[in-house]
């Protein structure tokens, strides 16, 4: 064994602190011979996968931009400063989201910030009594060229969690979450839409399944009774990315088929999740769907 390669001779023993240690001993000279080193020490069991994947998802974020993981302006779920309660409560109820922008008379003018939380006190009064300059905070604005990582100390600092992207024009090119931050370190967060580990495909009700965008062609062609070739394509989100084309954004959707797709998971790389409606006339095999 040459100098330079850590033992693993009691690896298993270490800490995962004293494990990264003992690879930084090495000393790379670039960032890809340090990627190299940790992922050898990954195959080698000083390092295991998830730790890895975090490593390589913090050194990616110091590379990334803002405009690269952002939500484009004509994805934003807003509010109209305009609306009523009523109207502002049913969209927050039908997205499902804790944070929404304010916007004037366009999207380009955001004039602030809504939480879902404080919504909550108006439920029970009357339209009368409500007034959104109650609730209303402060947006925070960056511009497209923001590297992720001093986004995210800017995230922790402010402790706002969401933030307006702005082109070089000043116009609103779309926003940002920390979620969607860390979502590059620590990969997808899991949300109300997951599917457990042991079922690729949940059954909602009879027109409408959460999938897993890595459930197999065959085994999603046997309980939608479709017939996607699987000769290109291995899964059913590698079929639908190419229907697209390119990497879909969350809600984008495509009808294939006989089955429309709308998109509920991805990030710049790849499809995770995806929920089926079916039409009418079309049945799933519902022993199948349960398996």
């Amino acid at each position: 064994m040459s100098e330079d390669t850590p033992s693993t001779e009691g690896s298993e023993n270490l800490s995962w602190m004293e494990r990264l240690t003992r690879i930084l001993q090495i000393d790379p000279q670039d960032r890809e011979e340090l990627l190299e080193i940790l992922r050898d020490s990954e195959k080698r069991a000083l390092l295991d996968a998830d730790s890895l994947g975090m490593i390589e998802g913090v050194l990616q974020v110091s590379e990334m931009q803002v405009r690269d993981i952002m939500i484009p302006r004509s994805q934003m779920v807003v509010l109209s400063r305009d609306s009523n309660r009523d109207d502002l409560l049913s969209c927050v109820i039908d997205s499902g989201h804790s944070r929404f922008p304010v916007i004037g008379d366009s999207r380009d003018e955001v004039v602030g910030i809504i939480l879902a939380k404080d919504m909550l006190r108006f439920t029970q009064s009357s339209d009368e009594s409500f007034s959104i300059r109650e609730i209303l905070r402060s947006p925070v604005f960056v511009p497209e060229s923001k590297r992720l990582n001093v986004l995210l100390k800017d995230f922790r600092s402010s402790h706002n969690h969401l933030a307006i992207v702005v082109d070089e024009y000043g116009g609103v090119a779309g926003m940002v979450t920390i979620e969607d931050v860390l979502e590059q370190i620590v990969g997808e967060i899991e949300d109300e839409h997951d599917v457990d580990d042991e079922r690729s495909i949940l059954k909602h009700d009879d027109h409408h399944y959460i999938v897993k965008a890595l459930t197999e062609i065959e085994d999603f062609n046997e309980t939608f009774k479709t017939d996607f070739s699987d000769e290109e394509f291995d899964t059913i989100g590698g079929h639908i990315l190419n229907e697209f084309g390119r990497v879909p954004k969350r809600n984008d959707v495509v009808s294939v088929g006989g089955l429309e797709f709308c998109i509920l998971r991805s990030d710049n790389r790849r499809i995770y999740l995806m929920e089926v409606t079916l039409e009418e006339a079309l049945q799933p095999d519902d022993s199948e769907a349960e398996k």
